[in-house]
């Protein structure tokens, strides 16, 4: 059908004439009711978002010479954090000459690792990054 009948026919139905596929040979074109369209794909598009999960990354810090009351509090959080499907960041600030015991800080990132084993694991293993060391966890 030619432009000026495909017009006149959308006019007649008091629709829009609204071309679908530019690209093909020749142009498609379809007869619809285009405020109508446009209103169900904004709908598809913020219902399919609704459904999209957001992990949102949480960070908790830990110093090398962190006490076992604060670890198990931080502990509980980190398990917390997980259960609720969310990534975590753990921390490890070292001040002053702390840096020069860094095994510590290793020793502290490896029991963390063994304590979170049945709810998450490393994304990344724990690295030295300037006076920090940082680790990712997430979830099962």
């Amino acid at each position: 059908m030619n432009i000026r009948q495909a017009l006149e026919a959308a006019k007649v139905a008091g629709l829009d004439l609204v071309e679908v596929a530019p690209e093909a040979e020749p142009p498609v074109c379809r007869i619809m009711d285009f405020g109508r369209y446009k209103y169900q794909q904004s709908k598809k598009l913020s219902e399919s978002r609704k459904k999209a999960s957001v992990i949102e990354i949480k960070e908790v810090k830990f110093r090398p010479k962190t006490d076992e009351h604060d670890y198990q509090f931080k502990l509980r959080n980190i398990l917390k954090f997980l259960a609720e499907k969310n990534k975590i960041k753990v921390s490890l600030v070292f001040h002053g000459r702390e840096i020069a015991h860094s095994h510590i800080g290793q020793s502290l990132m490896e029991r963390l690792i063994q304590d979170v084993a049945e709810a998450g694991q490393p994304d990344s293993l724990p690295k030295l990054e300037g006076r920090s060391m940082i680790m990712i966890l997430s979830p099962k």
